[in-house]
């Protein structure tokens, strides 16, 4: 067995491999030779090497000691290029204007995404490789999910490139794009109105009663409930995940004039949820150790967890199909009910693949 010294983090990371491609994406960028601009995941430095090109400074984060010092040998007469030895989920993010622009490891891309959208200084724009279901997540679509609604007001997300997955080395087994994330100017919600949405936004969206009406009658009342959805046009039966992001900001504007007693009723909804779901990944590792075989506690653990999220899709799938055969309306709770459960599971990294080195 290998020495525990030796490098492993690229297990969990899929590295673009042809230049051309990597050349014409950066290209176009709105990325100037006035940018700084972060390569958060910097691996063996294509993407650092073609930003170096464009931009004044280039900040190349990497947290494999064995890939560091690759970056410094390869880029050491490169005055515009600036190797970092760092957790990318620990560097700080600096206050001045930047960009980023990154292929980071798939598995880490909820806490990645969340540290720039929440940063105090966040990037002009972010270019990230994300897995398509990820991306999708993000866009809202095909229905609207709780990842894309607490950055919406802020970020203004699109897909501008599909990748074929032999761009990458390993090749991943999930289809992956990149997106780019814009940070709105002006934001459609204020900062200072930011808690009491992302609040809002969690308190009626993960809540077991799966209408709008029903959660948001157990949190008001049904008085206020009533006028509440009936000013913002919603229709009181909708799931949280089948109304439009614009429905969202109609709802708030009118919640945000409720006095303050009744919006007091979803405060620390947001920071409930993370504490739960900090609970729920405390034994998940962004890097796997080489010798995560030897763990099968933990093991099993994240099995059980991929398990659970595959269950869940079948029986969501399979009643879609039941569904259009008897031709039958699919009952609208039940599925709201299965779709939580599929939002909260994907917040937990699947268990990666180990292999050992012969």
């Amino acid at each position: 067995m290998p020495a525990h010294n030796e490098s492993t983090l690229w297990r969990t990371q899929n590295f673009l491999r042809d230049r051309t491609l990597v050349l014409r994406l950066v290209s176009r960028a709105k990325i100037g030779p006035t940018d700084v601009v972060y390569d958060l995941g910097a691996g063996g430095g294509i993407l650092t090497d073609a930003l170096a090109r464009r931009a004044g400074r280039v900040i190349a984060v990497e947290k494999d000691p064995a890939l560091v010092t690759r970056l410094k040998a390869r880029f050491h007469d490169r005055p515009n290029v600036e190797i970092r030895h760092a957790d990318i989920l620990a560097h700080p993010l600096p206050r001045a204007a930047y960009v980023v622009f990154a292929s980071p490891p798939f598995d880490a891309t909820s806490a990645i995404v969340r540290k720039l959208t929440s940063a105090a200084a966040p990037p002009r724009d972010a270019y990230l490789v994300l897995q398509r279901e990820a991306a999708d997540r993000y866009l809202g679509r095909p229905r609207q999910t709780l990842a894309g609604l607490l950055i919406a007001p802020w970020f203004s997300v699109r897909i501008i490139h599909r990748f074929a997955r032999s761009d990458f080395a390993p090749s991943p087994a999930v289809d992956v794009v990149m997106v780019r994330m814009r940070k709105r100017g002006p934001p459609l919600i204020a900062g200072s109105d930011a808690r009491l949405y992302r609040d809002l936004v969690v308190a009626l969206f993960v809540s077991r009663i799966p209408s709008v009406g029903a959660a948001s009658t157990r949190l008001f009342g049904r008085r206020v409930s009533r006028r509440l959805l009936y000013a913002a046009q919603i229709d009181p039966a909708s799931s949280p995940s089948a109304l439009e992001f614009s429905a969202w900001l109609r709802l708030f504007r009118e919640f945000a004039r409720l006095p303050s007693g009744l919006r007091g009723a979803v405060a620390g909804a947001e920071r409930r949820l993370r504490r739960k779901q900090r609970r729920l990944q405390k034994i998940h590792r962004t890097r796997v150790p080489r010798d995560a075989l030897s763990l099968p506690r933990d093991a099993a653990r994240l099995a059980a967890t991929s398990s659970i999220r595959f269950s869940l899709l079948f029986h969501r799938d399979f009643a879609r199909i039941r569904s259009r055969r008897s031709g039958q309306d699919l009952d609208p709770h039940r599925l709201h009910g299965l779709e939580v459960w599929i939002a909260f599971l994907k917040t937990i990294p699947s268990v990666p693949r180990i292999s050992r080195s012969r």
